[in-house]
């Protein structure tokens, strides 16, 4: 694989086939994707204009980037749908391996597929990995403290760049103070989760745990478990108290 960087932005060429569908009709299938860290958490993927199913109108609009340089905005014009302001193309930037290029906007397209497996929410980093090992290590979650879970068979989940999460057996967790939330927030690793808030006395801590019920089968080992935020609740293991970590979920 080839990369480069430029200031804050990595790019670099993978090595998936990726497919953009729209309207049941296919707008890109490439075999050279680039995924470019506009962000630090995951990258986007850029596709090879060449590899285009689609045709692309300008719509007069622009958008400027410290490091990218300016683009050209584009409609996504296929046969009986159009996606508006769907896609750019730094024509002029100065990493010369963008200019031939074309960003897809993720949440414009219908459907998104690596070799022939979708893909949810947003591209996935070849640098993260998610790991679920069953433990026998002790457990107990406290919030103001209160007792709210208490567990020896807890599924741990390593993913790279946040904290392990402990995943908890719901017989293992005190279900009268839970309230179902109607949040919900998607992964591209795990799936969508669902949420409740957790009920003590008067006060109710929204959004405090989450699970996966029907999780993607890379991530099937946290089924029908829940987790709490370790960054917001106390958690012991073991006996011994846990920092909370600083996140984003802080």
């Amino acid at each position: 694989m080839t990369e480069s960087e430029r200031g804050r932005v990595r790019v670099e060429t993978g090595q998936k086939r990726l497919r953009a569908f729209l309207g049941g009709q296919l707008v890109a299938d490439t075999t050279r994707p680039v995924l470019v860290w506009e962000r630090p958490h995951y990258p986007t993927y850029y596709v090879p204009v060449a590899d285009l199913r689609a045709k692309l109108e300008p719509n007069g609009t622009t958008e400027r980037s410290p490091s990218r340089g300016e683009a050209t905005g584009y409609d996504v014009v296929l046969d009986t749908v159009t996606a508006p302001k769907a896609a750019l193309r730094y024509l002029d930037s100065p990493f010369a391996q963008l200019r031939e290029l074309v960003r897809l906007d993720w949440a414009s397209m219908d459907e998104w597929f690596e070799e022939d497996e979708p893909v949810y929410i947003h591209p996935r980093s070849p640098y993260t990995r998610v790991d679920i090992l069953g433990s026998s290590r002790h457990i107990r979650v406290e919030i103001d403290g209160v007792t709210v879970a208490d567990s020896h068979s807890p599924r741990i989940l390593f993913e790279t760049g946040l904290p392990a999460r402990y995943y908890l057996p719901l017989t293992d967790v005190r279900q009268d103070l839970l309230r179902p939330s109607d949040s919900h927030s998607g992964c591209p690793y795990k799936g969508t989760a669902d949420y409740w808030n957790v009920r003590i006395g008067d006060t109710e801590y929204a959004d405090y745990v989450w699970g996966y019920r029907t999780p993607l089968p890379e991530s099937a080992k946290v089924a029908g478990l829940v987790c709490f935020y370790n960054e917001k609740v106390d958690i012991y293991v073991d006996g011994e108290l846990q920092d909370r970590p600083r996140t984003p979920f802080s």
